[in-house]
Formats: structure tokens, sequence, C-alpha cells
């Protein structure tokens, strides 16, 4: 079987540092970058945050913050590759483009459709205003249309079945061209699933011959799905804006931690762990 590429997503769109360990300034991105590295990840997923006294909490489409970080990450990480996310809600995306012409990562997320993002707590209370992570065709578009200027692969985040389905159709439209990389988004509770089940039948529904992984967000229960997806081959993600737990149910202290963790799955599917160069290769990047 293949090597398993591992992508470490550093810190997340609003975690609050003063509340969970994750990091904030370049210098911060880079230790953690570089202990992931370290412990397997070839590619870091990375949002940007906002710099000021008290706003480490905020995201931030700054380009000069953008490119401060993540030249922070490369010199701490030599020969890594850089995953820049793109994801906000309305349909104003300036400021993701213009940190993509800023930084030419070599993949970014590409939101591939809409969700309604909720979750309902135990007293049946909306545990946030409930709100829509909207991602029409033509902003869909607007990405795909930049990635193709900086030479950026972009990696379709799917949400739920019908996402995964979509993905195809924009190759058919021509919005795409080439084979696109998945990324199912599985434990979000509007969304699909944490469950290990339904991994044969998404990858029945990509395109033949396109690399997949699973972006496991929770606690317990998404350990047996890494667990599967190495199993079937996928490539696998984790890091402190997807959970803040190690297999044992002890929080983690550090995104090297669970790239650790998660590098044992791979090892327990007897599959190695990809570098860098290899999964450049591997995903056709130049």
């Amino acid at each position: 079987m293949t090597k398993a590429i591992i992508t470490c997503a550093l810190t997340g769109v609003l975690t609050d540092p003063k509340q969970h360990p994750v990091p904030v300034t370049p210098e911060e991105m880079a230790r953690e970058a570089k202990a992931a590295f370290d412990a397997g990840a070839a590619v870091m997923h990375v949002h940007f945050r906002q710099q000021g006294p008290g706003k480490g909490h905020l995201p931030s489409w700054e380009p000069e913050v953008a490119r401060t970080i993540m030249q922070a990450i490369r010199q701490a990480c030599p020969g890594v590759i850089l995953n820049q996310t793109t994801g906000t809600v309305g349909p104003d995306v300036k400021g993701p483009l213009a940190c993509l012409g800023a930084v030419k990562p070599e993949i970014a997320a590409c939101n591939a459709g809409s969700l309604n993002y909720l979750k309902v707590k135990a007293d049946g209370s909306w545990a946030w205003p409930p709100m829509l992570f909207d991602n029409p065709v033509d902003k869909v578009r607007a990405y795909l249309d930049v990635m193709a200027e900086t030479r950026t692969k972009p990696e379709f985040e799917c949400f739920d079945v019908g996402i995964v389905r979509c993905v195809e159709m924009y190759v058919r439209n021509g919005m795409y061209k080439g084979l696109p990389q998945y990324n199912f988004v599985m434990g979000v509770e509007s969304g699909m699933p944490a469950d290990p089940d339904l991994l044969p039948i998404l990858k029945k529904l990509i395109i033949p011959g396109c690399g997949w992984q699973v972006t496991a967000i929770g606690r317990a229960g998404i350990w047996p799905l890494h667990a599967r997806a190495a199993e079937l081959g996928g490539h696998l993600r984790t890091g402190l804006e997807d959970t803040f737990y190690l297999p044992d149910g002890r929080k983690a202290g550090s995104n090297g931690e669970l790239v650790a963790a998660l590098a044992q799955c791979a090892a327990d599917a007897g599959r190695g762990i990809a570098s860098p160069a290899e999964a450049r290769a591997m995903m056709g990047l130049g």
C-alpha cells in the first residue's frame, strides 16, 4: 500500500488561545509546525490569526501576516508543503484571495459546497446562532480561478455526501482541470458523522485515481475513523484545529503529539509515512 501523507492543521479558525494551546504568532506557529514536522507531517494546513493584543482568537486576512507566518514555518521546516485555508462566510473573498496571491501556497483549501453549520446543546438550545457556511458555485469558481493563477492545487473540502459528488461536476463543467484532491471532513455536528462505515461509500463517489484524506473532528470517536482511513489507503490529517484529545483520552499539549499518534495509525495499517518530497510526487505538485 502507498505511504500515507500526514497533514497537520495547526490552529484553526476561532479557537481561543486563552483556553487551548493553539499557536497564533509566527514564532508559535513555527514551533508547533516543527514539532509536527519532526513527528511525520509533510503538510501544514495554516490559518492566520490577528496579531494584536487580545486578538489572537480572530482570523486575519492581512497578506503581510500571511507572508510572515508562512515564511516562519518554511524556515523551521525545510521542504514542508504549505496548505492555506480560504474559508469565509459571505460573498466577500477579497482577503483569502489576496493571501493566496501573496503566499502562492502549493495547496489551498477549496470548500466545495454549502452547509448549515449547527450544533444543539443538551437543553435543546443552539450552541451558537445558526449559520450558513455558504460556498455557492460562483464562490468556488472564484477560488479555483485564482488558484490556477498561483499554481496552487485545491484541496476540495467536503462536509457532506452531496458535496463529494459536486466535485466531479466541477471537473465535468471545466471549473477545474486535472485530478482533484478530496478531503472528507467528518464529525461536524450538521455534516457527515465521524463514522468509519461511511468511508467505503465515500470512496465509491470520488473520481477514480484521485487522492483523498479524512479530517476527523471531535474527541474519542475520531481515532477509529483515522485507523479505518489508514487501512483503506486514505491520507491522514490531525492537529489542534480538529481535536484536543489523544487516543487514550488525554488532552494533547501540542500538534506534535497528535501527529505522532496519527503516524502510529499508519504504522498499524502497515503503511509508511511520506516525506515532503514523496508527498509532492504523489499529489502531482510542481
